[in-house]
C-alpha cells in the first residue's frame, strides 16, 4: 500500500526555522519507510506544504499505528492541527 503523508505552514505558525525542523522530523520519521518521493511546495509559493509517498507492506501492522502515534505527537509539538495521511490504492495503467 502506498501512503502519503503531507504537513502544512499555510497559517504561518511556524517560524521558517521551525518549519524546516517541523520537515525535517517528519522527513526522518518517514526514512523508517521506503519512499518512493517527497515533494514541496514552490518556494515562492504564499504558503509551505510538504508531501511524501512510502510503500508500506503491511498498513495493519502494529508498528504502523505507532507511527501514526509518532506523526501526532510531532503534530502537537509543532502546534499544527493535523498531519495528513492518505492510504491510496495503487491502479498500474497499461498502454492503449
Amino acid at each position: 500500500m502506498n501512503v502519503y503523508v503531507g504537513i502544512g505552514n499555510t497559517d504561518n505558525k511556524l517560524t521558517q526555522q521551525e518549519w524546516a525542523d517541523f520537515v525535517r522530523e517528519v522527513e526522518s520519521t518517514m526514512s523508517y519507510f521506503p519512499l518512493h518521493g517527497a515533494w514541496f511546495s514552490r518556494p515562492d509559493a504564499p504558503w509551505q506544504n510538504a508531501c511524501w509517498l512510502a510503500e508500506i507492506d503491511d498498513p495493519k501492522a502494529k508498528f504502523v499505528e505507532g507511527f501514526k502515534e509518532h506523526l501526532r505527537v510531532l503534530a502537537e509539538r509543532y502546534n499544527q492541527d493535523s498531519i495528513a495521511w492518505a492510504e491510496a490504492e495503487t491502479e498500474f495503467l497499461s498502454p492503449a
